[in-house]
């Protein structure tokens, strides 16, 4: 099995545990706080990981606490560190839950958001057939670098998965339309498919964002599974076993959980159906 290449970030994460959210000049306390390490292409490459899925995760580590934070961690796993930017420091996010799971990010970016397409000189495409990216790194000033060696490297027929995530809109429209030209499977949630394709219906808002990059587009669905248009067949695949009781109530890397794990499922040549149910289930 040939490894596929994860780019973006990997920050630390602040958990904060609140009943809800302040509002402003409002006091509140938290329920929790504890720190791990985050960041949507570290989670994505911890699903390839644990699911013994060949991978190489391309993520800038910077200077400062933050820096030592993730340097340490990832070592502590024996996860190989890509590059280092001591020159940059490393940032972190904000991660407020409220009792009912949901969660809202506020970020501070650092080195772990810029990159270079000089680093990937060392890496042998013959060793890969997909990569990973992210929306958030595209939408930094950088991210024409990742756009750029995409381009230059289109005939080793990588299998681009792209996930632009929730500011999908504040990416410069000419860069996103580079993208869509290289074919990347879609992964978005439903929000963020209604709001790019101004389509309430998730069927239609599918077959708008499939019309972008002739490729197969998958929005998921929270509690209700996750849909799929591949440009002939349409289907809502709903969670397995769904128990309320039961269910982990942290959303966090809920989506990077999902999109790993059909990454992971396609390189076994699992069907899109098999391959949405193992990504729900995760």
């Amino acid at each position: 099995m040939k490894k596929t290449l994860v780019i973006g970030s990997t920050v630390v994460d602040i958990i904060i545990g609140v009943q809800s959210l302040p509002k402003t000049q409002e006091d509140t306390h938290t329920t929790y706080h504890k720190m791990n390490l985050g960041g949507c292409a570290f989670n994505v490459s911890e699903i390839l990981r644990q699911s013994k899925t060949p991978y190489v995760l391309c993520s800038p580590v910077g200077s400062g606490a933050y820096g030592d934070f993730v340097s340490k961690k990832l070592e502590e796993k024996k996860i190989p560190i890509f590059v280092k930017t001591p020159e940059i420091e490393n940032g972190c996010c904000y991660c407020f839950v409220e009792e009912s799971g949901e969660r809202t990010f506020i970020s501070h970016h650092g080195a772990e958001y810029l990159f270079s397409k000089e680093w990937m000189k060392s890496i042998n495409l013959a060793d890969f057939d997909s990569v990973y990216i992210c929306g958030l790194e595209i939408e930094e000033k950088t991210g024409i670098e990742i756009v750029s060696w995409l381009e230059e490297n289109k005939g080793a027929n990588l299998q681009i998965y792209f996930a632009p995530g929730p500011r999908l809109t504040k990416i410069d429209s000419s860069l996103l339309a580079r993208i869509f030209a290289l074919n990347p499977i879609i992964h978005l949630n439903e929000l963020e498919g209604e709001f790019f394709s101004k389509k309430k219906d998730v069927k239609k808002a599918a077959k708008y964002i499939f019309d972008q990059t002739n490729n197969t587009v998958i929005i998921t669905l929270g509690e209700k599974g996750c849909a799929y248009f591949d440009g002939k067949n349409f289907d809502i695949i709903p969670v397995m076993n769904y128990d309320e009781k039961n269910y982990v109530v942290d959303t966090i890397g809920a989506g990077d959980s999902h999109i790993g794990a059909f990454i992971a499922a396609q390189k076994r040549n699992y069907s899109i159906e098999k391959s949405c149910k193992i990504a729900n289930t995760i």
